[in-house]
């Protein structure tokens, strides 16, 4: 056991021996141990070179006498402890340097390219049918391969528990039935706000995945998009994505079902869809076709609504619809 400090088995099946016996002379240790003569002479001059026996006399067939072992043992073992907390460290940088450079040379296992509108298609929808956890969008305006009402996945994703965030782009709600396909993925349990404007396409899937095309919208040729895992690419897009999420405004299809701001007053699911695009800067002409009325209709809502608030400007208006949390 002890020789992993430098003690033999058998130096240490002498000096064990000594221990028990107290003070032993080197014929009553040959018979003991059964050994040969000149092999316990040779482990007596071992453990005299490890301080661990001492003559109890100075006559040449003084008897032996073990000392304690607790220092020069634990000299020893210090040092084999020390050994071992070097290569220790050694390892842990050698692994480090070992990932530094599998990063540097197979970064394509980070970041996969692919090409072709059906095929990132295809990736997303894949995706959203393994997601377990989590599904965050940026969701712009003139979608290049999946309109929101071709992406069915996501209900069925939402049924397992997933939890959708999307930010969609103002301009892709004044698109034709656009408003209604956000809507029932709201009503469905998505989780939905809205920006003036976003600066990529992006998805990503239960913060290990992302898919960002890499060309800006305008260029032509053929669509490519990069598929990037676990990296400080995707810790970057993750805190991207956050940070918009906070500065957008949460688009609603039904009313709160209590009013924060203290007020009786409750808007109906019709009124929370009107001040939902309100609020987002979408202008009135662009609500009323979304929402099927006339632009007159939708401003005489409106100013009934800022009668409701108690204000007569529609900044007023948008201050108390915040305040109040009607949407």
């Amino acid at each position: 056991m002890l020789d992993v400090i430098g003690l033999a088995p058998g130096d240490e099946d002498l000096y064990r021996c000594l221990v028990q016996l107290s003070a032993a002379r080197v014929d009553e240790l040959v018979e003991r141990l059964r050994r040969p003569r000149a092999e316990i002479l040779a482990g007596l001059d071992a453990l005299r070179g490890k301080g661990l026996v001492v003559p109890t006399g100075p006559e040449p067939d003084a008897p032996l006498r073990p000392l304690a072992p607790d220092i020069p043992l634990g000299a020893a073992l210090l040092r084999r402890q020390e050994a071992l907390e070097a290569a220790r460290a050694s390892v842990t940088q050698l692994t480090e340097e070992y990932q530094a450079g599998m990063r540097r040379h197979d970064a394509d296992h980070l970041v996969e390219v692919i090409t072709g509108a059906e095929v990132l298609r295809e990736r997303l929808r894949d995706l959203q049918n393994g997601a377990r956890v989590e599904v965050l969008w940026f969701c712009r305006a003139n979608p290049l391969t999946m309109p929101g009402q071709d992406n069915v996945e996501e209900f069925d994703a939402l049924t397992r528990g997933v939890r959708y965030r999307a930010i969609y782009e103002r301009d892709i709600l004044l698109e034709p039935g656009a408003l209604e396909d956000v809507h029932q993925g709201v009503h469905a349990g998505e989780q939905a706000r809205v920006l003036d404007r976003l600066p990529v396409r992006l998805a990503i899937v239960d913060r290990t995945t992302a898919v960002c095309p890499l060309v800006p919208d305008r260029d032509s040729g053929e669509l490519s998009a990069a598929v990037i895992g676990r990296s400080q690419l995707l810790d970057a897009l993750l805190a991207l994505f956050e940070s918009h999420w906070l500065m957008a405004t949460p688009l609603r299809s039904a009313a709160l079902p209590a009013d924060p701001g203290g007020g009786d007053y409750r808007p109906d699911a019709d009124e929370v869809r009107l001040l939902s695009l309100f609020v987002a800067g979408v202008p009135d002409k662009s609500i009323a076709s979304q929402l099927g009325v006339s632009r007159r209709t939708v401003q005489r809502r409106l100013a009934d609504l800022m009668a409701v608030a108690g204000v007569d400007t529609r900044p007023g208006l948008a201050f108390q619809v915040a305040r109040r949390g009607w949407i």
